[in-house]
Formats: C-alpha cells, structure tokens, sequence
C-alpha cells in the first residue's frame, strides 16, 4: 500500500506524535516505569511474575484497542499503549530468562531478527519506515509489532550489557546514553531520519532500564536504593503531567483550526 491508495482513510490523521524533546523524555520515563513498575508489582506489592503478566497483558490489549479505535494521534490512549507496552515488553524478556532459562544472548539475538523481520515486511509492503505517514490501520499494526520488539529487544541488551557483561548500571546507564547522543549528533550530521530515529528508539530502552535499576536498586548492588514504588510513582507523575501539556496542545490546534 502505498502513499496514493492510503489516501482512501482520508478520515485518519497521523496517529503518531511529533518527535520533539518531550516525546523522548516521556519515551525514557515510560521505559523506566517499565522496569521499575514490573519490579514493584511482581516483588513489592506481591503480585508474583505470573499474575502481573497477566494483568499488564490485558490492560495492554484494553489501551491497545481503545488506541487502534482512534483516527488521530490521541496523547492519553497513544502513551498509555506505550506504557503498558514498555511493562509488557520487560516481562517476556524476564520470562524467557528468569522462567525458561533463556540466554541474553540468545534473546537479544532472536529479538533483534523478530525486529530486522517486521521492519522487512512492513517496508516491503508499504514502502516506508517513517512513523509520520502512520494513516491506516495495517500501518499501525506493524507500527506497534515494531514498537513491542523494540522494548523486547532493548530489556534484553540492556541486562546483557548491564548483567551478562558486568557493565552494573551506572555504566550501563552511561554507555547507552552514549550511543543515543552519537546516533543524534549523527542525524544531525545528515544520517537518515528514519533510520536514526529507530535506532534511538530502541538504544532508550535499555537506558531507560539501566537508569530504572540505577535508581531503585539496593546500594549493595550497584544502586542507589531509592525504591521501586517512590520511582514509578514520581516518573509517572512526570509522564501524566506531560501527556496532559501534550493533550491541550491538540486540543487547542483543534479549536484553533475549526475556528479558521
């Protein structure tokens, strides 16, 4: 399908945010809340590993239909789906490694070809990565496919590098803060949109989580202890005050072009 024959949803607008600052503040939180709220359900509030992925997968498929349901990028449905996906996204990795017994590097390696596979298909069949043309619904599904790999793929890396290879998280932290300042200094310089911005996308997770451990972690292991439950509470904090700035933005162009 291409950009002509996409043009039959000509009810739809694009259902996915701008790229500016706040969308990656926002997309670090939510990878953070990720590891940090997984954490806290399943050991603090005692919910266990099974029960919390229970949960989350059925919030997750409840926002992701209210989010496919929409014809517009709407900023409470859009990060809600990315947060619980960001939950979700960390406990299959978990379940892999800590219920099956998993290798990281096993995991990183199948989610990074489950990832190289939908990108495969979803240019093939309609010509393009760029998340501003998201205007039709298969669009959307390979969009998400993609975005539910990503945070896969990221908790993978990001435990390897940080566990596996003995990085700790400080390092962690650190090295792939990194790298998405080089992918960015490399957009700058020219590199591909498309291909910088996914590369970001998918280097936050793993900074997101080493970040989220660095955090909540005890300081005898390698953090510094600030809690589970203090850190997804302030972040979310900080996620809801951001989609509610991002929600009167719409709103307010809205308005501004049915009054013109």
């Amino acid at each position: 399908m291409n950009d002509l024959t996409a043009s039959r949803w000509s009810g739809w607008l694009n259902k996915v945010p701008a790229v500016t600052l706040s969308f990656w503040i926002i997309k670090i939180l939510s990878t953070t809340v990720g590891e940090t709220g997984a954490d806290f359900l399943s050991v603090d509030a005692g919910w266990g590993p099974g029960l919390t992925r229970a949960v989350m997968a059925v919030l997750l498929a409840a926002a992701l239909f209210a989010q496919l349901r929409t014809r517009r990028y709407t900023p409470r449905w859009y990060w809600l789906t990315v947060v619980l996906v960001s939950i979700v996204g960390t406990q299959i990795t978990d379940l892999l490694t800590d219920g099956l017994g998993v290798s990281l590097y096993v995991s990183s390696a199948a989610f990074a070809l489950g990832l190289a596979a939908i990108f495969f298909v979803w240019h093939r069949v309609e010509g393009t990565l760029s998340i501003h043309a998201i205007v039709t619904p298969r669009r959307e599904l390979f969009y998400w496919a993609a975005i539910l790999c990503t945070f896969a793929l990221g908790t993978a890396a990001g435990d390897l590098a940080t566990e596996a290879l003995g990085l700790g998280f400080a390092w962690g932290a650190i090295g792939f803060g990194t790298l998405i300042a080089l992918t960015y200094a490399a957009w700058r310089m020219g590199a591909d949109a498309v291909l910088t911005f996914w590369i970001g996308y998918i280097l936050t997770r793993p900074f997101g989580a080493s970040l989220g451990d660095l955090l909540t972690q005890a300081r005898a292991d390698g953090g510094l202890g600030l809690g589970a439950m203090g850190t997804s509470a302030v972040f979310l904090a900080v996620i809801v005050l951001l989609v509610a700035a991002a929600e009167f933005g719409v709103g307010a162009r809205r308005s501004s072009r049915i009054a013109e």
